[in-house]
C-alpha cells in the first residue's frame, strides 16, 4: 500500500491505542481519503478523551470528563472500547475480545505509569478514572504524599494545596524534575513549592508506603492519608513480545522516519516509539501531548503514502502553582545555558545554545518568547547572546546579524 489510489473498499486499517495519537490517527485516515474501513481499539471503557487536563481541570474539579474534539462516528470510525490488545502476528491483531484482522495496523498504545515497587497502598494518575477518584479524596487537612517532583507531582501538588491538603513532595534528584532540566534550574523551581505551602524533600528516595505514613530512605516517617506516585512512564508495549516488532531497551518502538516500524504494514506513533531525530542527532521518545497529536497525522500520513520524514521541534508545557512552564526543543550535554531574566522574575526564560545556534529553550510566563523561540529552533537559527539574554528585546530580533 502506497497510496490512496491503490486502496480498495475491502482494506482495513486498526488503530490500537485510543488516546490523542490514535484517534488523530484515525481521522486522519479518513480526512486523507482512506475509503475502506477504520477500526479503533481501546483499552479503557472510554470514548477518546484529553489526558493533560486530568491533572489539572479535572483534579481542580472545573471539568469531569476532557473528550476530544472528534466526532469518530461521523467519520465512519468503528470505535471498539473496552478491549486490550494482547498480541500480534502478521495481518492480525490479538485482543482479549478476539482476533483483528488488518491490511495496515497502527500501534499507538502510549505508556503506563511508573510504580513504585511494593507501594500498593499508592495511588497513580493516568485515566479519567484515575483523576476522578483522586479528586473524590483531596480536602482540607488530608495528609497527601507525592513521591516525585515532575511534572506530574507538580500539576497534581497545585492541585491538592487548592483543595486544603497538606502536601509533601519527595524527589530521590537533587531537585525538581531532575534528569528533564539541570539543577539550577529545577533549584529555581524549588521556591515555587514554598510558596505554596508544599514540603519539598530532594534528596531522598521512598523505603516503603505504610500504612497511614511513607518511610524514606534516610529511615524518617512522613505522616500519609493517602501517596501519589508520578515517578515517570514506561512505553505500553509488553503486548508485543514475539511479534517481530523490534523495542528498544526500554520498551519504546523502533520506527523509521516515516513511523514504520521493523513489521511490514505496520506503523507506530505516540508516547511508545523511539524515532530517529536528525535535528537532535539522536533517536527520541518524547512523552508529550504535542508529539501524540502530530506523530498520529504523521502515522496517517505515512499509511496513505506520503514520504515526509517525522521531526518535529519537540514542545511540551505545564501549569503549576500558577506558572505556565512551556519548553520547546531539545538540549544536550555541552550546550550553552543562558539566562533570559532571572527566576527571580514574576516571568523569564532560559535558552540552549550550540555554537551559537539556538537549540531548545523554556519559558516561565513567557509566551511570546516560547513562539518565537520555537521558530527560532525549527529554523536553527544563531543568536547574539548578549541580546538574547536581555528579557526586553524580542527573541526574533537577537538573531545575529
Amino acid at each position: 500500500m502506497t497510496g490512496v489510489a491503490e486502496l480498495s473498499g475491502t482494506d482495513q486499517v486498526v488503530v490500537v491505542g485510543a488516546g490523542l495519537a490514535g484517534a488523530h490517527c484515525a481521522a486522519g485516515l479518513r480526512q486523507g481519503g482512506w475509503r475502506g474501513r477504520i477500526v479503533v481499539v481501546g483499552e479503557e471503557p472510554h470514548t477518546p478523551y484529553d489526558r493533560p487536563p486530568l491533572s489539572k481541570e479535572v483534579l481542580l474539579g472545573k471539568a469531569d470528563a476532557t473528550p476530544l474534539d472528534l466526532d469518530l462516528a461521523q467519520l465512519g470510525v468503528e470505535l471498539l472500547t473496552g478491549r486490550r490488545a494482547t498480541g500480534l502476528t502478521p495481518g492480525v491483531l490479538r485482543t482479549d475480545g478476539g482476533d483483528l484482522p488488518y491490511d495496515a495496523l497502527v500501534i499507538a498504545t502510549g505508556a503506563a505509569p511508573r510504580a513504585l515497587p511494593g507501594a500498593e497502598r499508592a495511588h497513580l494518575l493516568h485515566t479519567l478514572d484515575d483523576a476522578l477518584a483522586l479528586r473524590a479524596l483531596l480536602r482540607p487537612g488530608l495528609r497527601l504524599v507525592l513521591v516525585g517532583a515532575g511534572w506530574i507531582g507538580a500539576e497534581v501538588a497545585t492541585a491538592a494545596r487548592a483543595a486544603g491538603c497538606e502536601v509533601t513532595v519527595v524527589e530521590a534528584g537533587p531537585a525538581p524534575v531532575p534528569g528533564a532540566l539541570p539543577a539550577v534550574i529545577g533549584g529555581a523551581m524549588a521556591a515555587w513549592y514554598a510558596e505554596a505551602g508544599v514540603e519539598l524533600r530532594c534528596g531522598v528516595g521512598v523505603a516503603a508506603v505504610e500504612s497511614g505514613a511513607v518511610l524514606l530512605a534516610d529511615g524518617s516517617h512522613l505522616p500519609a492519608d493517602e501517596v501519589v506516585v508520578g515517578i515517570g512512564a514506561r512505553p505500553a508495549t509488553g503486548w508485543l513480545a514475539g511479534s517481530g516488532v523490534a523495542l528498544d531497551a526500554a520498551g519504546a518502538i523502533l520506527v523509521d522516519e516515516r513511523l514504520r516500524t521493523t513489521l511490514p504494514g505496520v506503523h507506530a506513533a505516540g508516547d511508545c516509539v523511539s524515532y530517529p531525530s536528525a535535528r537532535a542527532g539522536a533517536r527520541l521518545t518524547v512523552q508529550h501531548w504535542d508529539h501524540a497529536l502530530q506523530s498520529g497525522a504523521a502515522a496517517a500520513a505515512a499509511v496513505l503514502g506520503a514520504e515526509v520524514a517525522y521531526d518535529p521541534v519537540p514542545y511540551f508545557w505545564s501549569e503549576q502553582f500558577g506558572r505556565t512552564v512551556q519548553y520547546a526543543g531539545r538540549h544536550g550535554e555541552g550546550d550553552e545555558l543562558l539566562w533570559r531574566g532571572s527566576p527571580q522574575d514574576p516571568s523569564w526564560a532560559v535558552l540552549w545554545l550550540r555554537d551559537g545556534v539556538l537549540r531548545a529553550l523554556l519559558t516561565v510566563d513567557r509566551p511570546r518568547d516560547l513562539t518565537q523561540g520555537r521558530r527560532l529552533v525549527e529554523r536553527a537559527a544563531v543568536l547574539d547572546p548578549v541580546r538574547a539574554a536581555d528579557p526586553a528585546v524580542a527573541l526574533k530580533s537577537a538573531v545575529a546579524g
